[in-house]
Order: structure tokens, then C-alpha cells, then sequence
């Protein structure tokens, strides 16, 4: 592999992190602007939220689309590789302002209701917690599978194993928006459009099991037989 060649290939990576950096700006922007005022660290926290969404629906769907196009991507690829990084940090990014948000100066009440004797959040707005806190551990596992060293010490299968957790932490994801709207009685459209986005991103999903399904029974000895 020559030095052109690598040039070429961290440039156009290079241009599609920035493309994807000023796609994740521009939502982040807009749901921001789309908050109501005036705290800082509401509307902040909203915009990462759902720019995270965003990106996070954008890497479960690029599977399906691939299925549907009738194209085998490998392993691990760029694009879906850049784009999951980029969900991970706005993730992180969101937890970090999230957890400033309500009961400022005493942030362990979002797990616990009491130190002495310690007593669990029982309560709509503690499971909401937990659920975002247990997204977050598996972003940062993502995270640091994101690379092609993770790749060849745990080898092809293992590595899969880890990534499908992927699935999980949308599925927290989902929980934790629900009870945080339930929490804080979120308006219609941003009930309208998370709602939107699980959808497509479920029914991509399930579309996309369906089809690799179809291809296996048309790939299987007994199919092979019958014709």
C-alpha cells in the first residue's frame, strides 16, 4: 500500500468527518434553537440528545440498506465505523450535560433518593437514569471497538458478539427518551419525532432480518432441490 494511496484515503475520510462533524452541528443546532429558553444546559442537552438519535438511527439503518441493495459490506467499515464514533461522543457529550441539568449541586439524587441509609431513585425519573447511565457503558464499549486493532485481537466473531450490543443500547436509548418525556411532558412534535425515527428505525431493521432471511431458504440444499 503506497503513500498516494494512504494520502487519498485519509483525505476522503478526512472530508467525510467533517462532513459528518458539520451534519452532527447543524442538528445539534437545530434542535437547540427548537428548545424553548432560556436554560442553557436544557436546551444543550436536548440538542445532543437528539443529534445522538440521529446519528445512532443513521448507523442501524446503513445495515439494512446494504441488505436491500443487494451488497455484502465487510466486518467493519468506514463510513458506518465514523459515523457510530460520532454517536458515541455526542452520547457521552449528552450524559455529561444531562446530569447538570436537574438537581444541581446534588447529582447523586438521579440514582439514589437518599445516602443515609442509601436508597435507589424508585421513580420514573430514576429508571430514566439508569437506563441512559446503562446506554452510556455500552457507548463507551462501542467506542472503544471502533478501531481495527479491537478488530484483529479479538478476531471476526467475538468482535460481532461485542458489536450487536449495539441493539441494546438503541433499545435503552428508546426507554430512556420515553421516560424522560413522561418526566418532563415533552411537546408533540418532539414526541412526533422520536417516535418517527424508532420506527423507520425498527421497521428497517426488521425489514432487513426478513430479507437476509428470503436469501438464506432461497440459498438452502432443500431449496437447491426442489428446483
Amino acid at each position: 500500500m503506497n503513500d498516494s494511496f494512504l494520502s487519498r484515503y485519509w483525505l476522503r475520510r478526512g472530508l467525510r468527518l467533517l462532513l459528518l462533524c458539520a451534519t452532527a452541528i447543524f442538528v445539534s443546532a437545530a434542535a437547540y434553537w427548537l428548545t424553548p429558553p432560556p436554560d442553557f444546559r436544557h436546551r444543550l442537552s436536548m440538542a445532543t440528545a437528539y443529534a445522538a438519535l440521529c446519528f445512532l438511527a443513521a448507523t442501524l439503518l446503513l445495515g439494512p440498506w446494504n441488505v436491500l441493495r443487494h451488497r455484502t459490506p465487510p466486518v467493519s467499515y468506514d463510513l458506518r465505523r465514523d459515523i457510530g464514533i460520532l454517536t458515541g461522543v455526542l452520547a457521552l457529550i449528552h450524559t455529561a450535560i444531562g446530569l447538570s441539568v436537574h438537581l444541581r449541586g446534588r447529582m447523586w439524587m438521579y440514582f439514589f433518593s437518599s445516602l443515609h441509609p442509601l436508597q435507589v431513585q424508585a421513580t420514573t425519573f430514576g429508571a430514566a437514569n439508569y437506563t441512559g447511565l446503562s446506554a452510556t457503558l455500552l457507548f463507551l464499549m462501542l467506542l472503544a471497538l471502533s478501531n481495527d486493532w479491537s478488530l484483529r485481537v479479538l478476531g471476526t466473531p467475538r468482535w460481532k458478539k461485542l458489536q450487536r450490543w449495539t441493539y441494546v443500547a438503541f433499545t435503552l436509548t428508546a426507554v430512556h427518551a420515553i421516560l424522560f418525556q413522561c418526566v418532563e411532558n415533552r411537546r408533540l412534535p418532539w414526541i412526533v419525532f422520536f417516535a418517527t425515527t424508532v420506527t423507520i428505525t425498527i421497521a428497517a431493521q426488521w425489514l432487513g432480518y426478513w430479507r437476509r432471511r428470503q436469501r438464506q431458504v432461497g440459498r438452502s440444499p432443500e431449496s437447491a432441490r426442489s428446483r
